[in-house]
């Protein structure tokens, strides 16, 4: 820790050396950025209002921020999660059984840390990027902005809005393992006053993997009405539907993955399978009272069906090249709505500038979750098999075992938060809220009939400094709260056991620093330290009830770096030191998460740089590297993934004014390694070489 010390110290003191020394000083850099489009140009942001929920710089923020532009989501071809995070420092992807977006923040994991526009997008499956402008990564605990949860920090994405422009764009992409996709991009305006827009995908790919395939559509129309010079209305509407093969990877031999062929599948391939639908209704209003006082309201209601079934592999290969399957299915059907009310006054008050917030927030969901395990032959709820034949076709029944959730929970969330950004002077500002929250759960266990209850209020602080030596510096020191109740982060059970439980607590110090370089590149680093106290797993003597695992503890460095070194040349680099631990031990007769041992799916090291050169006005070339050190798949620590360096590429070349062709290659050196995992026995392999060529036409 000290050498990461060291290395922060030797930044910062960069940054001051840049503006104290007359001889090295930087003209001053004046910033203008649009609210609308998040002040981006190319792969740099200007400004992110979801990390103090106003108009805020991003230079003015006290705390590490990472916007995947819209600019690098095309050029990248990006349209996962997994995708988005490979060039984010401190953000790891995890398999997430193969059926979800899931990631890991800083050494914490969640499913649930999810946003859209500010408002919780918690359900479980995989999103796609067709209509996102852009998505904002914000590490550390964000409780002000996004209430409970966040323990390693949130996900938000911007999505595409009726904004007046004429717009007619269509992108067809084909490539290796038969994918296929295309995606549309269509608006304008109706008038003066009403804008339109409509984006709309469809997909039906296949992956590197045996049996791999996916088929998903969505369509996302919104609507603008410029209801007076004061006042905007933005609605909209989604529908998404994901079908794909569910695969879990494959199990580890010897605490490391089982050597053989990475396309292998394990399991039964007429069994898995996994299925998202949902649709979605929202509507931003925002009026401004006068040039310094603006409200905004938010409304989203969301709907979501959801059914995955797998067989996987549920131990290790012994050295008889021997292992068990398991199966199982879950069923959850989830409605939420949330409502957000916010209001800000920029004013002056004792010679310093003030922009204060007050807003509040109600949410109400409902679940319905239902698992049932997979009997082989109606019997045995485990099968053996050997890794030199993985395929299983014994007939399989599914049924409810002693272990196995049906649920319905009701959530209800009140709740009301206070903020003030204070300017003390060009140099100095401070910034200081405090959020409340009020959060009910009521689950209904509907095999006994036995409803269990939990209310937790929740207080949240957040505060920062910022000292700016000049216009374009800034180093900050910021603490931040967050809470995540007992019902987990997607209130799959409560029981008379959890409802005892004490929310977890999550503490976050950091201290960084951010240098616009110019107008078109950015510098940021952030040293930080993250406490995690009062966690819980999974009870290894007890099915389906957790007990209390102690605490944890996430020390790291983040330094990045986006935008144009010159007008031809265009960066993104990231890195990120973990050193994510457990910090009290807990033990039982099958499990040890014991003091010392590492969380699981968190690198030591993490280095990405993606590079983008236009050649000519015609041609351009894009090259980007990821190194990832070892990492264990579990914090006990008995299965290692091997670090991996892989390299990927593209290019683009501008046909006419209506017609640009691009190449995308990922792997480019045809790299075997591992991406990621779930547990301890469903690991992932990275992709063979892949290559997707695109066709995008703006008429």
């Amino acid at each position: 820790m000290k050498k990461i010390s060291y290395i922060l110290l030797a930044f910062v003191f960069a940054l001051f050396s840049q503006g104290f020394a007359a001889e090295y000083s930087l003209p001053k850099v004046v910033v203008t950025a649009n609210q609308d489009d998040g002040g981006v140009e190319g792969y740099r942001a200007g400004l992110s209002r979801s990390s103090t929920k106003t108009d805020a710089l991003l230079i003015d923020a006290p705390q590490a921020i990472s916007v995947v532009t819209g600019q690098q989501i095309r050029d990248q071809n990006i349209t996962s999660m997994q995708e988005a995070a490979r060039y984010v420092a401190g953000v790891n992807v995890q398999q997430g059984e193969s059926n979800r977006d899931q990631v890991t923040i800083r050494g914490n994991v969640t499913t649930a840390d999810f946003f859209i526009d500010g408002a919780r997008d918690d359900v479980e499956a995989f999103r796609d990027f067709y209509n996102v402008e852009r998505v904002e990564f914000l590490k550390g605990p964000n409780a002000l902005a996004f209430g409970r949860g966040g323990s390693g920090g949130a996900i938000n994405r911007v999505l595409k809005t009726a904004d007046g422009v004429n717009r007619k764009q269509l992108i067809l992409t084909g490539g290796s393992f038969d994918n296929k996709r295309m995606q549309a991009d269509i608006g304008g305006k109706v008038n003066d006053d009403v804008a339109l827009r409509f984006n709309t995908m469809y997909e039906n790919s296949g992956t590197f993997r045996q049996n791999g395939d996916m088929e998903r559509y969505g369509f996302n129309p919104t609507i603008t009405f410029k209801i007076s010079k004061e006042t905007k209305l933005e609605a909209g509407y989604e529908h998404f539907s994901d079908m794909r093969f569910n695969d879990r990877g494959l199990p580890s031999k010897d605490g490391d993955v089982v050597k053989i062929n990475e396309r292998t599948f394990v399991g039964n391939a007429d069994e898995n399978k996994a299925e998202t639908k949902s649709d979605a209704v929202y509507a931003i209003l925002n009026h401004s009272l006068d040039k310094n006082t603006k409200i905004r309201f938010l409304s989203r209601y969301n709907w979501q069906y959801k059914f995955y079934q797998n067989v996987y592999a549920n131990g290790a290969v012994n050295a008889a090249g021997d292992f068990n399957l398991a199966a199982y299915n879950n069923r959850t059907k989830r409605e939420s709505f949330t409502n957000q009310f916010d209001f800000t006054k920029k004013f002056e008050l004792l010679g310093a500038k003030h922009t204060g917030l007050l807003g509040g927030e109600i949410t109400h969901q409902e679940s319905d979750n239902l698992r049932q395990t997979g009997y082989f032959n109606n019997v045995a709820t485990g099968a053996a098999i050997s890794i030199f034949n993985p395929i299983s076709r014994a007939p399989i029944t599914y049924r409810q075992s002693a272990a196995d959730n049906d649920y319905s929970s009701t959530v209800n969330v009140g709740a009301i938060y206070a903020q003030d950004q204070i300017e003390l002077s060009k140099k100095w500002q401070i910034i200081a809220g405090l959020r409340y929250d009020r959060f009910e759960i009521d689950a209904n266990n509907n095999r006994n009939n036995v409803t269990y209850n939990r209310q937790d209020d929740l207080i949240s602080p957040r505060a920062g400094l910022i000292f700016k030596p000049q216009e374009n510096i800034s180093l900050y020191s910021s603490y931040s709260t967050t809470y995540l109740p007992a019902a987990g982060d997607q209130f799959a059970t409560l029981t008379s056991a959890t409802a005892l439980l004490k929310p977890e607590k999550m503490e976050n110090y950091e201290i960084g620093s951010k240098w616009e370089l110019s107008d078109k590149l950015d510098l940021a680093a952030a040293l930080y330290i993250l406490d995690r106290k009062n966690s819980r797993v999974n009870d290894p003597n007890n099915a389906g009830f957790f007990i209390a695992s102690g605490s944890s503890r996430t020390r790291g460095i983040e330094l990045s770096g986006n935008g144009k070194i010159s007008d031809k040349w265009q960066i993104i680099l990231s890195y990120a030191m973990q050193d994510a631990k457990v910090t009290s031990a807990t033990s039982t007769s099958s499990f040890t998460a014991a003091k010392g041992k590492v969380l699981g799916l968190t690198p030591r090291h993490t280095i990405a740089l993606w590079n983008k050169y236009d050649f000519t006005n015609k041609f351009a070339a894009g090259l980007g590297t990821i190194y990832q050190s070892t990492q264990y798949t579990s914090v006990d620590n008995s299965v290692k993934l091997r670090g991996f360096t892989r390299f990927d590429g593209a290019a683009y070349y501008k046909i006419n004014k209506q017609y640009r062709a691009q190449l995308n290659i990922e792997n480019l050196f045809n790299r075997r390694y591992i991406a990621t995992a779930h547990n301890n026995n469903n690991i992932q392999p990275g992709s063979t070489r892949a290559f997707k060529v695109s066709l995008i036409a703006d008429f």
